[in-house]
C-alpha cells in the first residue's frame, strides 16, 4: 500500500469506525455510508480522496477494514467500530483455538479480568497466532493468548465472523484464556 494510500486508510477507519460526524457524516444503522458522500465530505475537510483511490485502499489494505456494498454505492468498516451499529452478523461456531494479541503492560488485567471489549462492540480474536502477534506488537511487546473458543461456544458464548476473518464475541472470561508460547 503507498504511504499517502496508508494514511487515508487510518482516516477511513477512524471516522468510519469511530468519529464520522468530524466529518459530517452519517453511518445508517449498519454502519454503510454512500461513497460520494463519504468522498464529498472528505473533500470539504481537506482530506483529497478519490474514487480510484478509495477502491485501492479498499482492495489493498491488508486487514481488509472495509467494505463496499453488493452494489458499490456505500461504504463501511467491516468491524471495530465504538458508534452503535448493527452489522447483521450471524452467530457462527469458532474454531477449537482462537487467538489474541495484546501487549504484554496490558497482560496483568487481562489475567484479573478477562478480555474485555472496552469502548468497542466487541473482543477481536485471530484464526492464527502471527495474526495475533502482528495486532499485539502494534501496541508493545506481544503477549499472544490462546482462547478456548470452541469450549465458550459450548458453554454458551457467542461468535461472529466478520466480513474479513476476524472473529467477535462480547467477552472473554480468564478460564478460556490460555498464554501462547511459540
Amino acid at each position: 500500500m503507498k504511504k499517502n494510500d496508508v494514511r487515508q486508510s487510518k482516516f477511513l477507519s477512524k471516522v468510519l469506525r469511530h468519529t464520522p460526524e468530524k466529518i459530517g457524516i452519517r453511518l445508517d444503522k449498519n454502519g454503510w455510508v454512500g461513497v460520494e458522500e463519504l468522498l464529498d465530505a472528505c473533500r470539504k475537510h481537506g482530506v483529497l480522496l478519490d474514487r480510484e483511490t478509495l477502491v485501492r485502499i479498499v482492495e489493498t489494505n491488508d486487514k481488509q477494514r472495509f467494505a463496499f456494498s453488493e452494489d458499490g454505492q456505500k461504504i463501511r468498516a467491516n468491524q471495530g467500530h465504538s458508534v452503535p451499529i448493527d452489522l447483521n452478523l450471524e452467530p457462527i461456531e469458532p474454531p477449537e483455538r482462537l487467538y489474541h494479541g495484546t501487549a504484554d503492560r496490558f497482560f496483568p488485567s487481562i489475567r484479573k479480568k478477562g478480555l474485555i471489549k472496552g469502548n468497542r462492540h466487541h473482543v477481536h480474536l485471530s484464526k492464527n497466532p502471527i495474526t495475533a502477534r502482528q495486532v499485539g506488537k502494534r501496541h508493545g511487546n506481544p503477549v499472544i493468548l490462546q482462547v478456548l473458543a470452541r469450549e465458550m461456544y459450548q458453554d454458551g458464548y457467542t461468535f461472529f465472523k466478520s466480513a474479513n476473518g476476524i472473529w467477535l464475541t462480547e467477552f472473554v472470561p480468564v478460564c478460556y484464556l490460555r498464554e501462547y508460547m511459540q
